[in-house]
């Protein structure tokens, strides 16, 4: 299966929310429970280091980053998220498009990223441990879903090659 990895733009943003919303119904990918409008999520992700995975005209999967802090110092610190079409799992879309996103983030200056992982999400724990991420410790019971269920989450980060 050949796809490219471009910018994400807001003409994406229906394929991408559906992609976010299979996410949010596995109940492990997120602690969000409805998706926000377009303008909601842009204005709370970095406006650089927004991709998506495209299969001829379908987006399969996306990967953005968030700023962890307003405050100056963290600048360079960001928050990743990734989102990989149930359909198109399994098929090394997601090591790709972390790769890239990796990349470019340091491209654009960011010199540490992090992932806050439901610890269920062990797929995700793994993605991001091969992309080059170490845990750095979990966090006990840090939120309940809608069946008042704990989750613990694991959290990750990676360090910038350029630093």
């Amino acid at each position: 299966m050949e796809y490219q990895i471009v910018n994400m733009t807001a003409d994406d943003w229906k394929q991408v929310s559906d992609i976010y919303a299979a996410g949010i119904k596995t109940g492990i990918a997120t602690f969000q429970q409805d998706i926000p409008e377009w303008c909601e999520w842009d204005n709370g992700h970095c406006k650089d280091c927004r991709l998506v995975a495209r299969y001829k005209d379908i987006v399969v999967g996306w990967a953005a980053l968030s700023p962890v802090s307003s405050r100056c110092v963290y600048s360079g610190v960001a928050e990743v998220s990734i989102y990989i079409s149930p359909f198109y799992q399994s098929k090394g879309i997601g090591h790709k498009l972390l790769t890239a996103l990796v990349n470019e983030a340091d491209e654009h200056g960011y010199w540490m990223l992090q992932a806050s992982i439901i610890r269920d999400n062990e797929k995700s724990v793994k993605l991001h441990e091969r992309c080059g991420f170490r845990v750095v410790g979990y966090r006990e019971r840090l939120g309940q879903m809608q069946d008042r269920k704990w989750h613990d989450v694991i959290l990750v980060e990676k360090r910038s090659s350029k630093d």
